[in-house]
């Protein structure tokens, strides 16, 4: 047993406050899940070590224990935790194996060394919520109005392996409603980067689904002509795509 872990709670607690914090309301999945895949990757709970208890950790984050019970789901399917029962159970770190030269974290990195991710993702946030913002702002009817609305059912009826695709098909919809040729093709241009990155990571039911709530609020805010609205789900939504590429790339 390490030093660390002999030290107990308080010991672990001073370790972990730098990473662990309350999440926004808006993505507790997604940034729940950056925060405890920054825990595993900095190593500042070592492989073979245990994870918090369930309870400290909802409560450190400030979200419920079925969204943790999710996150840590997760984790498990990539390999990088594991669940075990009995007295001396709970969530422990696993050795992580050497990635493949073809493996997916690889490649991923492999494409953002080529890229200031975070220049990306701001500029991506700026385009976005503005888009939203005019759209809302001008206001949208009749065959534009069913044209997002469209788009929108689209990405709800869209098979796992196609989401993606109708994801951005709904994102380059709104784009183009805005009003703007320029700020249409500078969005495509940000957006492809984008999906090569997101390509590498895992497609996540829950995020989907958090997502697809996110994509329907927007919509309605639009349509309602909130703009105030629309810009600040746009800009949640933004924030939950950049905590899941931060999270794995951490």
């Amino acid at each position: 047993m390490s030093e660390e872990t002999a030290r107990g709670p308080a010991g672990r607690t001073d370790r972990l406050g730098p990473v662990l914090r309350h999440v926004r309301a808006g993505n507790g999945f997604e940034e729940a899940l950056q925060q405890i895949l920054r825990l595993v990757r900095l190593g500042l709970v070592p492989a073979g070590e245990r994870l918090p208890p369930e309870r400290e950790l909802a409560e450190r984050m400030g979200i419920s224990r079925v969204t943790l019970r999710e996150v840590l789901k997760v984790l498990q399917d990539q390999g990088l935790v594991e669940s075990r029962r009995g007295r001396y159970g709970g969530t422990f770190v696993l050795p992580r194996p050497g990635t493949p030269a073809g493996g997916a974290e690889a490649e991923l990195r492999r494409r953002v060394a080529g890229v200031d991710i975070e220049d990306v993702l701001r500029f991506r946030e700026v385009l976005e919520v503005g888009a939203a913002g005019l759209c809302a702002a001008q206001g949208l009817a009749g065959a534009e109005a069913d044209r997002l609305r469209r788009a929108l059912e689209a990405t709800a009826a869209a098979p796992l392996e196609d989401y993606r695709r109708r994801d951005t098909l709904l994102h380059l919809t709104l784009a183009e409603l805005s009003g703007s040729a320029t700020l249409t093709a500078q969005y495509a241009a940000v957006r492809a980067t984008v999906n090569d990155l997101l390509d590498c990571i895992p497609l996540l039911v829950r995020n989907l689904e958090h997502s697809q709530r996110q994509h329907a609020a927007l919509v309605d805010a639009i349509l309602e002509r909130d703009p105030e609205a629309a810009r600040e789900v746009m800009r949640e939504h933004c924030c939950g795509t950049a905590a899941l590429l931060r999270g794995f790339l951490a």
